[in-house]
């Protein structure tokens, strides 16, 4: 087995946080990348940081909505933030993957694609500052596309390159650590905008997604340093071939589908957050400070912060299972919301009820973000894992869009009706994982 050498893994950050008997082994890289793994993985572990924080800081769930809102956007503009902002950056995958496959160098791709998104978040924060009302809001969706369009290419190279530079049993720690750290510092910003409640709320969110742009440069400096081998070639090869190609795996791999299969319905960790804010506001808890920004921004930092590097260790064990445990925990949660909500109204009157129950849910999502990204990165090698990464998020992306349509079921069985349906369907998800192949000891 490929071992890292030893004045490389010595004094290392890598070996004070792997200090374990194997750490210096390398599975699934070739030697010139397990040379490479202590340095690319603080480069890693920075980029990724960097860029999670970047996402918490202009989360279409808290803050782009917060932004949308103060500009005097229509409410209907608002409910197309989520869905542009995931299926607009999956869509394309399928077509983008046949193109980075021609590159023997992919690391590019990534840091290019950040560049753009702090671009982006730049446009809007601009746009925020001189236009108001449809026309604001209609910009700011535009801008939106275009980031989630850059997104799209970050995600096929990301995973290609982490599979690449990082060895088995790492891989989930590094999103897990850079995770927790991210969290934290979005904690601090969730308590600053708690002290800062007072202030224009405008100039406020303004300044999140300019800030979030910044650390997306800082995340693509990072990227663009990672020390990547050359990698197998798809030369020459006709993008809509390819993309129509790609598809046959979800009929040929029989696990590859079972995991597009349970990811579509664990989605419930996802789509279930921006109901717990409407069952938030249809409680009306009076418009303290913890039913704020503030707090929501404080929650979902602490759940990254507290529970990411658990979720990484634990996705290094069985991915799998990950998924499983995270997706399960977020259907039962779900589950107690709406009978709370329905059969216990003044506990959910309670203005820290809500802030508590979508920390809850975000360490699920958490779970099953980790757990997925792990097991689709191990499952794959060489052009197979991007092929299996642009194929799972396309049709993922497609799923997200149609589960806009899910809204319309709210005017006939509300908003715990709907969210009794998502608890349901990522119930069937844990089942369904359950006939995932385990990948994390493979050799």
């Amino acid at each position: 087995m490929k071992q890292i050498p030893e004045h490389v893994y010595r004094d290392s950050l890598y070996e004070k946080l792997f200090n374990d008997e194997d750490a210096r082994a390398c599975r699934d890289i070739d030697e010139a990348a397990c040379r490479e793994v202590p340095h690319n993985f603080r480069r890693l572990l920075t980029g990724h940081a960097a860029s999670k924080l970047a996402d918490a800081l202009a989360s279409p769930k808290t803050v782009l909505t917060w932004l949308l809102t103060g500009i005097g956007a229509p409410a209907a503009l608002v409910a197309w933030l989520v869905p542009i902002r995931e299926a607009g950056s999956m869509l394309p995958q399928l077509w983008i993957g046949g193109w980075v496959r021609r590159l023997p160098l992919r690391k590019q791709v990534w840091a290019l694609g950040s560049v753009a998104q702090g671009l982006a978040l730049f446009g809007m924060a601009v746009t925020a500052l001189w236009m108001d009302g449809l026309g604001g809001g209609l910009a700011v969706l535009g801008w939106l596309a275009l980031f989630s369009l850059a997104r799209a290419f970050c995600s096929v190279a990301a995973k290609d390159v982490m599979g690449k530079t990082m060895a088995k049993q790492r891989r989930g720690r590094v999103t897990g650590i850079s995770s927790s750290v991210a969290g934290g510092i979005a904690l601090g910003a969730g308590v600053l905008l708690a002290g800062l409640s007072g202030a224009d709320d405008r100039t406020m969110t303004v300044s999140l997604v300019a800030l979030a742009g910044a650390v997306w440069m800082v995340a693509a400096a990072a990227f663009a340093r990672i020390e990547e081998t050359p990698g197998e070639t798809d030369g020459g090869i006709n993008g809509i071939a390819a993309a129509l190609k790609s598809l046959r795996l979800i009929v040929d791999d029989p696990p590859f589908r079972h995991f597009v299969i349970s990811r579509a319905l664990l989605l419930v960790s996802a789509l279930a957050a921006p109901y717990y804010l409407v069952l938030a506001r249809e409680t009306d808890t009076g418009g303290t400070l913890l039913a704020g920004l503030g707090s929501f921004v404080i929650a979902a930092g602490l759940a990254d912060l507290l529970s990411s590097p658990f979720w990484g260790r634990f996705a290094d064990i069985s991915a799998r299972r990950t998924m499983q445990w995270a997706g399960g925990f977020a259907s039962l949660l779900t589950l107690a919301v709406v009978s709370v909500a329905v059969g216990a109204p003044d506990l959910a009157d309670q203005p820290g009820w809500y802030p508590l129950v979508f920390f809850l849910l975000s360490v699920a999502h958490a779970g099953v973000r980790l757990g997925r990204k792990t097991y689709l990165v191990d499952l794959g090698r060489g052009n197979r894992r991007t092929a299996y990464v642009s194929v799972s998020n396309t049709v993922i992306g497609a799923l997200l869009l149609l589960s806009g349509l899910l809204g319309l079921l709210t005017v006939w069985i509300g908003t715990t009706g709907l969210l009794l349906v998502l608890a349901g369907l990522g119930l069937a998800g844990v089942a369904m994982a359950q006939r995932l192949p385990e990948t994390q000891h493979d050799a």
